[in-house]
């Protein structure tokens, strides 16, 4: 088993408070600009391409799977896409995506990938991982569930993703992304994510993403008529 020093515990501690106060400082401001999920069914060409076909791969910065939104809460997807448009998340495609949307854009956006996984039956792996898989120790020790909460699928925070089901592969390139720095197309700023991803061995990083992505969840991908 693995634990988490103490320093480290009170690190992690810290740096997800002062997240927190962050978050709830900006979802104060943009809760009270409400999300229109029909309105956000019309802006949404630019996504469709990719997040709209299921299993669609990525080449940058290595071949993955594009993620899964659909069912993702509104406040964690406006998050995303505002960070993406800040630069705390750098991808060249995603940076060009979110460049022209306003705040209004980027909520109706928001709104329509929540409402489109809603009702929706829980996805099944194909295969559920071993009890007692070496993973589910790296799980307790990177905390994961302190914020992504109970079976991964229920965050604490709605700025906070599911990601029970995730694809591996993108959950592998996201925790390596919180792991680089100095790069200007590539990388993610967050704190706390990178405290717990700087951690792990990539090959580490690696069977914790197949584990997760293991878990049923209730992630889609939503269908598009132009896309069958």
């Amino acid at each position: 088993m693995f634990n988490c020093p103490p320093k480290m515990k009170i690190l992690l501690s810290s740096l997800a408070a002062l997240l927190v106060a962050c978050v709830t400082a900006v979802s104060a401001h943009a809760q009270q600009l409400g999300g229109d999920a029909k309105a956000g069914g019309t802006k949404i060409a630019m996504c469709t391409g990719c997040h709209g076909i299921s299993g669609y791969q990525a080449s940058f910065p290595e071949v993955y799977r594009v993620p899964k939104i659909s069912g993702q809460s509104l406040g964690y997807i406006r998050a995303a896409l505002a960070a993406y448009q800040s630069g705390a998340r750098k991808h060249p495609a995603m940076r060009g995506v979110v460049d022209n949307l306003s705040e209004q854009d980027i909520a109706d956006i928001a709104a329509f990938y929540e409402a489109s996984g809603k009702g929706a039956p829980a996805g099944l792996p194909a295969k559920m991982p071993a009890k007692g898989s070496p993973a589910e120790a790296l799980i307790k020790k990177a905390a994961c569930a302190s914020c992504h909460g109970e079976n991964l699928s229920q965050p604490v925070d709605p700025s906070y993703p599911r990601i029970a089901g995730q694809y591996a592969d993108y959950l592998f390139v996201a925790l390596k992304s919180y792991k680089s720095e100095g790069f200007s197309t590539w990388g993610r700023a967050n704190p706390v994510m990178g405290a717990v991803a700087k951690q792990f061995s990539n090959a580490e990083l690696k069977e914790l993403a197949e584990y997760v992505g293991a878990l049923p969840g209730e992630l889609q991908t939503p269908g598009h008529s132009g896309f069958k």
